[in-house]
Formats: C-alpha cells, sequence, structure tokens
C-alpha cells in the first residue's frame, strides 16, 4: 500500500491542502508569494501535485518545480517554513507521524528544483 492510501487517498489530500493553504496565508512570511495566486486553482494544483508525490494518481499537470519557481528567489527559510506548515497540515488532519515524515522526505527531495540549486 502507498503512502498516499495509508494516509487516507483524496478526502486526506484535501484536507491536508486546505490546512496547509490557511497555514501558509496566516503567514506574514510567506504569504506574499501568493498575493496574486488563484487560490482555487491552486487548490486543485496542489491536491494534484500531493497526490502524486505521495505515491497516488499521477493526475498533475502543471508545470515543473523548475519552472513555477523561477525568479522567486525562495531561499532555505522560505523552503523550512513551508515544509514547517505543511507538516503542521498533515498532523491537523490526521496524518500520523511516521506517514507525515515519509511525505517530507518526499518533498525534502524536491528542495533543489524548488530553490533552483
Amino acid at each position: 500500500m502507498g503512502l498516499y492510501d495509508k494516509i487516507g487517498g483524496q478526502p486526506t489530500v484535501e484536507k491536508v491542502v486546505d490546512a496547509f493553504h490557511k497555514n501558509i496565508m496566516g503567514d506574514s512570511s510567506v504569504s506574499g508569494y501568493f498575493a496574486k495566486t488563484d487560490m482555487a486553482k491552486q487548490r486543485a494544483h496542489q491536491i494534484a501535485f500531493f497526490s502524486q508525490i505521495l505515491e497516488g494518481p499521477s493526475q498533475y499537470a502543471g508545470r515543473p518545480m523548475e519552472k513555477t519557481h523561477t525568479g522567486m528567489k525562495l531561499q532555505q527559510a522560505q523552503f523550512d517554513t513551508i515544509v514547517k506548515h505543511l507538516n503542521a497540515a498533515m498532523t491537523a488532519s490526521g496524518v500520523s507521524a511516521a506517514d507525515a515524515a515519509a511525505a517530507m522526505a518526499n518533498v525534502e527531495a524536491l528542495k533543489g528544483s524548488i530553490l533552483g540549486k
């Protein structure tokens, strides 16, 4: 059984994304990056993206991480803040600590693409 199924599939991923958006939009150190973002569209993209990186359905049709984050000049501090909010969203959505840690390892593997390094 993949991580996606272990955590509860689509309903849990949707809860995680909703909690994640609430967390990041409430944090002035990162919310500015989303000021001009259509959050409904972003929600759909992130549900598909997180489903894919959690070993679920491969439905993400958005741009690669390198292109999505080009020009944003994100640094390690912003990456760490986003990861912290995502981890908190997983915990708040009922994802076990072990499963959240496995998910975070998948996100961590994308850091170079997100930070452009």
